[in-house]
C-alpha cells in the first residue's frame, strides 16, 4: 500500500486530465460500443489514447518552455480574435456537457442509495463549489482527482475480473476493423478519448503545479502515465460491456444500465462496485470540466489565469451551477444541447489542435524542445483524424441525407 501511495503521489497534471476526460459520456459511449460490437472496437481506444498522449505531451512541453499561458502565446502570435474564439468556444462546450456530469453523479448515488436523483445533483454541485473556497485549489484538485482515479481503477478492475473477458477476443479486437453501423459510436469514442481541449489545458496544469523546464523528464513521464491510465479505464469498461452485455445480447441506453445488468449475474456487490466507479468518473469530470471552461475563458478575456484568481473561480462555479440547473430542469442532457455542443466542437477541436501543433514548432518559444519530424508526423495524423471527424459530423448534423457512410 505504501508503494502504491508513493506511485500515486507522483501523479499530477496528466492524472487530472485523464480524470476530467473519462466522464459519464465516455463511459456511456464505451459501454454502448462494447455491448453492440464486443471487443472488435478495442483498437479505436488504443488509437485514441496514442493521439491523446501525443498532444498532451506537446502541451506539457509548451507549459514548461514559457512563463506565459498558451492563450497568451496565441494572442501575441495570432491575435485576440482567435483567443476569444477558443476561450468562448471551450467555455460553451464545457457548459453544454456539464449537465451530463451532474446527472451522472446524481444517478450513481441514487442507484447506490435507492433514493431520488435531484437531491444528489444539488448536493454534488454544492460540494464542487465548496472546493473552490480552499486557498490552494490546485492542490485540492490534484488530490481529489488522484483519489477518484484510484477509486475508478479499483471499481472497474473488480467489475472486469467478475465479467471474465475472453483473451482471444481481446487480441482480435486490437486488429483494426470497422463493423457495419459502428462509425457513429466509434467517432464519438475518438472525440471523447482524444480530447484536444483536455490536452490544451495540460499546459496550464503543469504551470499550476509549479514545474520548471529542468523537470521536463518528470513531467513527460507523468504525462505518459496519466494518459495510459485513461486508456486502461476505457479498456476495462469496454471489455466489461463486451463480456456482460454483448455476449448475452443485452441492449443498453446508458452506462448505468451496465451496472444494473451485473446484479442478476454476479450479485449486488458487482453493481455497487461499478456504480462507485461511475460516480467517481462523473464527479471528477464535474469538477475538471468546469475548471477548464472557467479558467480558459477567464484567461482569454484577460481576467485572470491562475486557479487562485477569484474571477477564474467565479467562471468555474458558473459552469457548475449551469450544469446542475440543466440537469434538474431536463432530467438529463437535452438533445438540442448535445447538437449545440457537437457543432461548436467541430470548429474548436481541430482549431485547438492546430494551435498546440503550431506553438510546439515555434523555435523562439520551444528552443530544442520543439517537435521532431517524427512527432510532427504523428501530430498531423491526429489533426487529420479530427478534421475528418469534423467533416463527418457536419454531414451527420446538417446534411444527413448526403451521408453515404452506414453509421
Amino acid at each position: 500500500m505504501a508503494r502504491l501511495t508513493k506511485a500515486f503521489n507522483q501523479f499530477g497534471p496528466a492524472i487530472i486530465t485523464a480524470a476530467l476526460v473519462f466522464g459519464p459520456g465516455s463511459i456511456t459511449i464505451t459501454t454502448k460500443l462494447g455491448a453492440t460490437f464486443g471487443d472488435s472496437i478495442l483498437w479505436v481506444v488504443v488509437m485514441s489514447v496514442i493521439f491523446m498522449l501525443i498532444y498532451t505531451r506537446m502541451s506539457t512541453r509548451i507549459g514548461l518552455s514559457t512563463d506565459q499561458t498558451l492563450m497568451t502565446v496565441v494572442r501575441e502570435s495570432w491575435g485576440t480574435p482567435l483567443v476569444i474564439i477558443l476561450g468562448l468556444g471551450i467555455f460553451l462546450i464545457t457548459c453544454s456537457f456539464q449537465a451530463g456530469n451532474s446527472i451522472g453523479a446524481g444517478v450513481a448515488f441514487a442507484e447506490l442509495t435507492g433514493s431520488k436523483t435531484v437531491p444528489w445533483v444539488i448536493f454534488f454541485a454544492l460540494a464542487s463549489i465548496a472546493l473552490l473556497f480552499f486557498k490552494s485549489f490546485y492542490l485540492i484538485l490534484e488530490k481529489v482527482m488522484t483519489g477518484l482515479v484510484l477509486v475508478m481503477l479499483i471499481s472497474f478492475l473488480i467489475t472486469l475480473i467478475l465479467s471474465q473477458p475472453d483473451l482471444i477476443s481481446i487480441t482480435k479486437g486490437l486488429i483494426p476493423t470497422i463493423p457495419k453501423g459502428s462509425v457513429f459510436l466509434s467517432s464519438a469514442l475518438i472525440a471523447s478519448s482524444f480530447s484536444v481541449v483536455g490536452a490544451f489545458y495540460q499546459s496550464y496544469l503543469v504551470q499550476e503545479k509549479g514545474w520548471r523546464i529542468d523537470q521536463l523528464a518528470t513531467a513527460s513521464k507523468e504525462s505518459r502515465n496519466g494518459i495510459i491510465v485513461l486508456g486502461i479505464l476505457s479498456t476495462m469498461v469496454l471489455l466489461c460491456a463486451s463480456s456482460v452485455l454483448h455476449e448475452k445480447q443485452i441492449e443498453v441506453n446508458t452506462a448505468s444500465d451496465l451496472g444494473m445488468a451485473l446484479e442478476p449475474l454476479f450479485g449486488r456487490f458487482a453493481t455497487v462496485a461499478f456504480m462507485i466507479g461511475f460516480f467517481a468518473a462523473s464527479f471528477s469530470s464535474l469538477i475538471g470540466n468546469a475548471t477548464i471552461g472557467g479558467a480558459l475563458l477567464s484567461d482569454a478575456l484577460g481576467a485572470g489565469k491562475q486557479l487562485s484568481s477569484v474571477k477564474v473561480r467565479i467562471g468555474i462555479a458558473l459552469i457548475m451551477i449551469t450544469g446542475a440547473g440543466i440537469a434538474i430542469a431536463f432530467g438529463g442532457l437535452p438533445i438540442q444541447l448535445i447538437i449545440f455542443a457537437q457543432a461548436i466542437t467541430i470548429v474548436i477541436a481541430p482549431l485547438a489542435a492546430l494551435v498546440i501543433l503550431g506553438v510546439a514548432n515555434r523555435k523562439d518559444i520551444m528552443g530544442l524542445r520543439s517537435n521532431t519530424p517524427f512527432q510532427n508526423i504523428l501530430a498531423w495524423i491526429g489533426l487529420l483524424i479530427l478534421i475528418l471527424l469534423a467533416i463527418y459530423n457536419i454531414f451527420r448534423i446538417f446534411f444527413p441525407h448526403l451521408l453515404f457512410i452506414d453509421a
